[in-house]
């Protein structure tokens, strides 16, 4: 489990591929911390630690993953959000976050307010995941707030803070994001479809 709150943000050093996984190296202030078997968010992407080196480390992402993720789209150099798996009885700062990513979406407009951001997002709502204006939705592994929710889209609103402490900050229109929605929302959203 995770809470949604960014601890570093990483570099993609090296990636290979091996059959249809694909191992990424990746550097991160992080990396002395890190043991192997150790889980940790990628972009929200749950991966294991399976080496590690003095500045960095070691993850494979399976066919599944990278289906389903924006990690296939990774490139030598890339930021990548990092967030360590919570300590169970430290403070939940974010919102429960799994690390299992449910679908991609896409980001449509980027909007300056007056000191913050406004980001604005589409996904394919055939999945029937949905958002709730002020639930919790996770983009990148950031645990954010939705501010206008709509079927098949919605918005964030981004402090300076969150902007300049990970990848928001290099977000562009037109990108791949990775989505988790609540977890509490997919169970209803789950319930009420087995009712119909």
């Amino acid at each position: 489990m995770f809470t949604g709150i960014i601890e570093d943000i990483g570099k993609v050093t090296r990636l290979t591929p091996e059959g249809s996984n694909l191992h990424i190296e990746i550097e991160s202030r992080l990396a002395t911390e890190l043991k192997i078997d150790q889980s940790i968010s990628h972009n929200g992407a749950c991966l294991t630690v399976v080496d590690l080196s003095p500045q960095g480390y070691t993850v494979t992402a399976i066919e599944e993953t990278l289906l389903k993720t924006n990690l296939d789209n990774l490139k030598v150099g890339d930021p990548v959000n990092l967030e360590r798996a919570m300590i169970l009885g430290a403070r939940l700062d974010g919102h429960l976050v799994q690390g299992h990513v449910d679908q991609t979406g896409i980001c449509t407009k980027i909007k300056e307010e007056e000191g913050s951001w406004r980001f604005y997002f589409k996904y394919d709502s055939v999945l029937n995941n949905i958002t709730i204006e002020k639930g919790s939705i996770t983009i990148n592994g950031v645990s954010l707030t939705v501010v206008d929710s709509e079927k098949d889209g919605f918005s964030v609103a981004i402090i300076p803070y969150t902007f300049e402490h990970t990848t928001f900050k290099n977000l562009k229109i037109g990108d791949t994001v990775n989505l988790e929605f609540d977890l509490i929302g997919k169970y209803v959203s789950r319930i009420t479809s087995l009712k119909t």
